[in-house]
């Protein structure tokens, strides 16, 4: 049965509130196999069911499963596909898509598939009768919601400190099966966005781990929000109340690859650099799908880091040990191989994709600070990241603008592998060379106007809703 419109595809919970296929809604059965939402969330502990599968569809493989980190250093200056490889993101790496591309159409579904179940905690938390816990899961789906339509407005719309007023994406804080949405401004997502992560951390009390949003990771995101728009006032005094108060620390440089190659959460108990991450375990993972199989050659092995991304890095830099140069079958010259994600094949646990790190929110402040006119303070935050994963750096001590371009650097080499680098790039409109293959050398120079800059509108919604409007060039 062909959907009205893609993003509205049609909910129905099974006890395990997994979304099921499409259902006429004129049926007056309920059906014998799945529960009604109506009839699924009606306590404490039926919402809390909600809300784990809500971050389940987070894991998807074309959102934090694998797509989004990789796309993040992919089509910028961190890696590259290999010459003999296994046809994954291609057009990521040529920078041709067209309207018909597959992570484009995919990141779109699974994007907001992930809101409508955001949207279903919400709606059928908010018929409860509040108590703490109830807050805290209302809070996770609003901060969930959040993010997911920053990632879509990210991916499928200009920046915004470009053209805020130019299409963004549908805004959908409800489900209505028969709605054809246009697309909403950039603006107006991004203050949907606030203020759901305004909400968020009005609601969230309780910390229940890294694998779930607590009121700082709320505020951390916000954090990301306002440095992407270009807002330095806010995104400084959301970066300072994460460092200051969420009581997460950074982790020694005599720890960071343990902490890298433990695969496990942080916990209740233990608050150690990771502010929000999308987990996966034994029983719940993608597979061959998951993010390390994609750099491993006990994988898939199709994306190396380029030789300036290893170079980038001092010998006494603890990052680059998550770099190491060697050889791959299918590609000439030296391979510089990711181990950043060395756990898809354990047999009892898997890497979690952080979304949110403290380091990252030290940049963040110190790039605030660059832009409101406290260089004193940019290199003091940004000295707090360098100096603790190179402990003989002297630190950074520039002036002007050169500021902002050790900002960028430190970015590069803390964030390398987690899909932050082309934002960077994009936001800021700088203009970069994408090496597409090292050996032989093979590079496309990206400027701020090239069209595949951000995705496509997929053509399947583009034929189910006459409403949304295609991007340029596509």
């Amino acid at each position: 049965m062909k959907s009205k419109i893609n993003i509205y595809t049609l909910l129905v919970v099974a006890v395990s509130l997994v979304a099921s296929s499409c259902t006429k809604t004129y049926l007056d059965q309920k059906p014998t196999t799945s529960v009604l939402l109506s009839d699924a969330i009606k306590t404490e502990a039926d919402l809390l069911v909600a809300t784990t599968g809500m971050y389940g569809s987070l894991r998807n493989t074309d959102l934090y499963g694998r797509t989004l980190p990789v796309k993040g250093d992919l089509m910028a200056d961190n890696t590259f596909v290999i010459t003999a490889n296994s046809g994954r993101y291609i057009s990521f790496n040529t920078y041709i898509f067209t309207n018909a591309d597959a992570y484009a159409l995919n990141m779109w579904t699974a994007g907001y598939v992930a809101i409508n179940n955001a949207n279903t905690v919400i709606a059928y938390g908010s018929k409860l009768t509040a108590t703490t816990n109830i807050n805290q899961y209302l809070g996770e789906a609003y901060a969930t919601r959040a993010l997911m339509h920053f990632e879509l407005v990210r991916n499928y719309a200009h920046p915004y400190t470009v053209a805020p007023t130019d299409p963004g994406i549908p805004i959908v804080t409800s489900f209505n099966q028969n709605a054809l949405p246009s697309r909403n401004s950039i603006k107006d997502v991004y203050t949907q966005i606030i203020a759901d992560l305004e909400k968020a951390y009005s609601l969230m009390t309780v910390y229940r781990g890294s694998a779930y949003f607590s009121k700082y990771a709320a505020r951390a995101l916000e954090a990301r929000v306002y440095q992407t728009m270009g807002d330095w006032a806010n995104a400084k005094t959301t970066a300072l109340d994460v460092i200051n108060n969420s009581g997460v620390t950074m982790v020694p440089s005599a720890s960071y690859v343990g902490y890298w190659n433990n695969p496990a959460v942080q916990t209740s108990s233990s608050k150690n650099e990771t502010l929000f991450e999308v987990a996966s375990d034994v029983s719940n993972n993608n597979g061959f799908d998951q993010l390390g199989y994609i750099y491993l050659i006990s994988g898939y092995g199709d994306i190396l880091a380029t030789s300036d991304l290893y170079n980038s890095y001092s010998a006494t830099d603890v990052r680059k040990n998550f770099i190491t140069p060697g050889t791959r079958s299918g590609q000439s010259g030296t391979a510089y191989l990711v181990f950043k994600y060395p756990n898809p094949g354990n047999a009892t646990d898997k890497d979690d994709t952080k979304v949110l790190r403290l380091s990252d929110i030290l940049l963040i402040a110190a790039e605030a600070y660059y832009n409101t006119a406290d260089p004193v303070n940019a290199n003091l935050y940004l000295n707090k990241v360098a100096q603790q994963r190179d402990p003989s750096f002297a630190g950074w001590a520039d002036s002007g603008s050169q500021i902002l371009d050790d900002i960028l650097t430190e970015r590069r080499k803390e964030l390398a592998f987690e899909g932050s680098r082309y934002w960077d790039l994009v936001r800021l409109q700088r203009s970069f060379t994408k090496v597409s293959n090292q050996s032989p050398v093979n590079t496309i120079s990206v400027t701020p106007s090239n069209t595949s800059l951000i995705f496509p509108i997929p053509l399947t919604e583009l034929n189910a809703n006459p409403n949304i409007a295609q991007n340029p060039g596509y």
